[in-house]
């Protein structure tokens, strides 16, 4: 039995692969990924502003009970400009990391990160089996 091979117009091989495929969908989905990593980066500086420009300053109250309440407040809002501050990071370092080409690639194992968890959490750099690894470690050294 003769094996046909498939070739193009010029007689080159074609390369029909599963893999070759996956591979431009995956590119697809991480250019996907850029994208909606560089508008959430626009949405939480232009509310980051917005919030600086609206945090109270230090205001004495007569009244402690008010003093005290918005002193918590105002922590609060620092807190989450805090945690804003390192999404903002977690944000550049992921569209610096696709722009290498290293994207999506765990820092443990060195595998593959799947898509499904890359579009739920773009700025991971585990895969799912090793955060488990990782947040299984944290709790025998933390309790």
């Amino acid at each position: 039995m003769i094996k046909k091979q498939n070739k193009d117009s010029d007689g080159q091989k074609k390369n029909n692969s599963k893999k070759t495929a996956a591979l431009s969908q995956r590119e697809i989905k991480l250019r996907e990924i850029k994208k909606k990593l560089i508008e959430q980066k626009k949405t939480l500086l232009a509310e980051a502003g917005e919030a600086l420009q609206e945090l109270p300053g230090q205001i004495i109250f007569p009244d402690l009970g008010d003093q005290a309440s918005a002193e918590t407040d105002r922590n609060f809002m620092l807190r989450l400009r805090g945690r804003e501050q390192r999404l903002l990071k977690k944000i550049e370092e992921a569209v610096e990391r696709i722009d290498k080409g290293v994207f999506g690639i765990c820092d443990r194992c060195k595998e593959e990160i799947e898509l499904k968890r890359l579009e739920a959490r773009p700025v991971t750099t585990l895969c799912i089996e090793c955060k488990i690894q990782q947040e299984e470690e944290e709790k025998l050294l933390g309790g």
